[in-house]
């Protein structure tokens, strides 16, 4: 119940269940894939696979001592845990955002946003809903006409590019959409869905040797061939963003941008698919807009971290700098309410979130 919401508000709906099992008695049974939930919330675990229950026990023997290999890898795949991406040296951007402001009638869904993205690099954007980070993604793209700024793209400005003009730079860039189930079209075939790429920009690949490559392409994102004849209802919700996301990469696009791409896999396949991610970058230099509310994924992940709240950027710079030394209180906040799988690493919720940021986070739910 809490997969697709940002780690501030997922904290709140934990403790609410929590103050409300107290208070009733009742119990709860919560299906979860995250597990920093499973050790935020819950006294006891079972972990299916394949329709059997292989393993059960309380919270901190299952974390701590896990005996079935499948409990194994999905412990061992849990985010947050890797070396820190440390990005090199920042020469000729691909993408210089600069200013970028748009509002919906009277309200500021982007206030000035500015950043710099190299190639082969990934910035993340993070920051409660609401924050304005899928509207600079639609912006970038063109999805939505931003009010004013520039987005320069490799020297050209996106924003001020004819029609004609931006559909040949439509391969380039490509986006990865929050919910899989409104971006494919359910009349669709897996197999159309992803070849669909090569009809509009029929110079990428011979029409020979497409399904051999939707069959690559599926195993990459870990599917497999024989799932090209299915329809995208015949899916998982998971399984649907992994056909997203291998559509995305059948242009062989320069930009992906992934709004919340892997928030609905389960912890294995959400690490099988950052390991491709990461892998597409250093081979082919592809780089990524990031846009995500799982922390401890954005830490493995990215390059740069900017943290939004409102419309505007309150915080900006490496990885490193931002998860172990934040500058804002904002910033402060999001970390602390980012939840650990570690039962001894006390989840982080709003009860142990800074007095001085608590202040900015309560306040706005009240309304």
């Amino acid at each position: 119940p809490t997969t697709a919401l940002d780690v501030t508000v997922q904290a709140e709906v934990l403790k609410l269940l929590k103050e409300l099992q107290r208070e009733t008695g009742m119990a709860v049974l919560i299906i979860t894939h995250d597990l920093g939930v499973v050790s935020e919330i819950a006294d006891r675990v079972v972990v299916m696979e394949k329709g059997a229950i292989v393993e059960a026990g309380t919270v901190r023997e299952i974390y701590k001592n896990p005996q079935h290999p499948y409990t194994q890898k999905l412990i061992a795949a849990a985010p947050g845990k890797g070396a820190m991406h440390e990005p090199g040296a920042r020469a000729e951007p691909l993408l210089s955002v600069r200013d970028v402001r748009k509002t919906y009638g009277s309200f500021e869904a982007l206030k000035g946003i500015s950043f710099d993205l190299m190639p082969g690099e990934t910035m993340a954007v993070v920051g409660e809903s609401g924050s304005g980070k899928s509207t600079l993604a639609r912006a970038l793209l063109r999805l939505d006409e931003p009010d004013s700024g520039t987005a320069l793209w490799k020297g050209r400005d996106l924003f001020a590019l004819s029609p004609a003009e931006l559909y040949k730079l439509r391969r380039d860039l490509q986006m990865v959409f929050q919910d899989p189930t409104q971006s494919l079209n359910p009349r669709m075939t897996v197999y159309q869905l992803i070849s669909e790429a090569w009809v509009i920009h029929p110079d990428i690949l011979p029409k020979a040797k497409w399904r051999e490559r939707v069959a690559e392409l599926l195993v990459q994102v870990g599917l497999s061939a024989e799932h090209m004849s299915r329809y995208p209802h015949q899916f998982s919700g998971g399984q649907r963003q992994r056909i997203a996301i291998a559509r995305a990469l059948a242009l062989e696009p320069q930009l992906i941008i992934c709004d919340e791409a892997v928030s609905a896999l389960d912890v294995s396949v959400q690490a099988q698919v950052i390991e491709l991610l990461d892998r597409l970058r250093r081979e082919m230099g592809i780089a990524f807009i990031f846009i995500a509310h799982d922390l401890p994924v954005v830490r493995d992940f990215a390059d740069y971290v900017m943290v939004m709240q409102q419309g505007q950027v309150v915080e900006l710079g490496t990885v490193r700098e931002v998860f172990d030394t934040p500058r804002q209180a904002y910033t402060r906040a999001l970390l602390a309410a980012s939840l650990s799988p570690d039962p001894d690493a006390k989840a982080g919720h709003l009860a142990s979130v800074p007095a001085e940021a608590a202040d900015i986070l309560i306040p706005k739910r009240s309304h």
